[in-house]
């Protein structure tokens, strides 16, 4: 791992994940961490009264890049010798156009913080950090406003065992699992009635995992994101591994509806690899 990029909006909790990043950096060896913001001009509508303030590309430009430097100034301190804290500004969407600048930047991977209610009592569906996971093709590390960093040991890979080794990604999860060597645990929560799945009947989930020595664990819960995080908690797990799917996990644990809202309120970061 060698780069590591942290969008940010200058919040406290885009701050957070970027000393979360930064000490990732320190336990992989990385070599960079670029603080990016992306702004988008909003371009005026002819119908609206011309006393609506315009708004200079310039300002907008020079303003980002004046929260990154402060960023950039205030993190200095925390940066190991051996990695360069740099910063990045370009007029886009964010989600639409993360790929792009990690292909440009040689970015191994995206760390960011959530954003939602006091104490992350919701995620809403439709921030930045959400869009990311579901739209990028890098892994992302989503981490908590409550969570710290830690060096990453133990990992809890919550999966629902249907199809996982085929619409898994390979090289990715390699790569992520080869770099921080932990103990690995596999969970799989199944609504309470439902038949479990053992290991056996998933031999190519075990061989794909094996050189990993996972450890299996079948729970049965109504509820399977409250299920998956209290799992993480319990077992102290650094990292929290889904892979996101279309109406899977990730849906569920970000998920705010008219009569529910399951909320993420773990304190460990979570670790997205898109099927």
């Amino acid at each position: 791992m060698k780069t590591i990029i942290v969008p940010t909006d200058f919040s406290e909790t885009a701050y957070n994940a970027a000393r979360y990043a930064i000490g990732l950096a320190g336990q992989t060896g990385a070599t960079k961490v670029i603080l990016y913001h992306a702004y988008e001009l909003i371009v005026p509508i002819p119908d609206l009264p011309t006393a609506v303030p315009m708004v200079n590309m310039e300002d907008l430009r020079d303003s980002s890049l004046e929260g990154l430097k402060r960023m950039q100034n205030e993190l200095a301190p925390l940066v190991p010798h051996d990695v360069k804290l740099e910063v990045r500004a370009d007029n886009h969407l964010l989600a639409a156009n993360i790929d792009q600048v990690c292909r440009e930047e040689l970015a191994d991977i995206i760390v960011m913080g959530i954003t939602g209610g006091s104490q992350l009592e919701e995620i809403l569906v439709g921030s930045n950090t959400v869009d990311v996971v579901k739209s990028s093709a890098y892994p992302v590390i989503v981490v908590p406003t409550q969570a710290s960093f830690r060096p990453i040991r133990k990992i809890v890979f919550a999966c629902d065992l249907r199809k996982v080794a085929k619409t898994t990604r390979r090289e990715p999860l390699f790569k992520i699992l080869d770099e921080f060597k932990p103990e690995l645990h596999v969970v799989n929560i199944q609504k309470e009635g439902k038949e479990n799945i053992h290991p056996e009947e998933n031999q190519e989930l075990d061989n794909m995992l094996h050189n990993y020595n996972p450890q299996y664990h079948f729970i049965d819960r109504p509820n399977i994101a409250d299920a998956i995080t209290e799992f993480a908690e319990e077992q102290y797990a650094d990292l929290l591994l889904i892979i996101p799917k279309k109406h899977g996990l990730f849906d569920s644990i970000f998920k705010r509806g008219h009569t529910s809202r399951i909320a993420f309120q773990t304190n460990v970061p979570l670790l997205s690899i898109h099927e």
